[in-house]
């Protein structure tokens, strides 16, 4: 990674590695007990077979994955994320359970790199509350989102207020 890139990282809203081990084997342990929360959680996403869906912040790729399913050999899941380690355990999920159609994608601050309005479907689960510049990452979500695209952006660990503020 050169220096610019390194530079660009640093102020953008990275998590520490030893953070990002913690919250994935946290959600290793939530999803153990309980596993169809997600699964029920994106039934009200739309998401159907053929669909491109970007899973803008994947983390450790637990959405990902039932994305993948759902949209099927025919649909495309693009896992985003600005964290090295969360493209590494989506590799390794997508090496695990032959995910095919799932393309890890490593972030530059908002960029994404994706071409213009290719999705279907643009998730950013428990994210959100993290954004700094809330515009800059909202005009990148306009920009892969299709005209007629649907976002899903959860409130994370913030008020649904603050949502509302940080969109508007």
């Amino acid at each position: 990674m050169g220096v610019n890139k390194r530079a660009e990282r640093r102020e953008s809203e990275v998590m520490s590695s030893f953070h990002f081990r913690l919250m994935n084997l946290t959600f290793r342990v939530v999803d153990f007990f309980f596993h169809p929360y997600i699964d029920k959680r994106i039934k009200n996403f739309g998401i159907r077979e053929g669909m491109t869906v970007v899973d803008y912040g994947c983390g450790p790729g637990r959405y990902t994955t039932r994305f993948s399913r759902i949209v099927g050999e025919t649909g495309k899941v693009y896992a985003v994320d600005i964290h090295e380690l969360a493209v590494e355990a989506v590799e390794i999920k997508i090496a695990k359970e032959e995910l095919g159609n799932v393309k890890p994608v490593l972030a530059s601050g908002y960029d994404s790199g994706l071409p213009e309005h290719c999705a279907d479907v643009v998730c950013a689960i428990d994210m959100f509350f993290v954004i700094k510049k809330p515009s800059e990452f909202l005009g990148e979500l306009k920009r892969i989102a299709k005209s007629d695209g649907m976002l899903v952006i959860d409130d994370g660990h913030q008020s649904r207020e603050e949502t509302r503020k940080k969109i508007l």
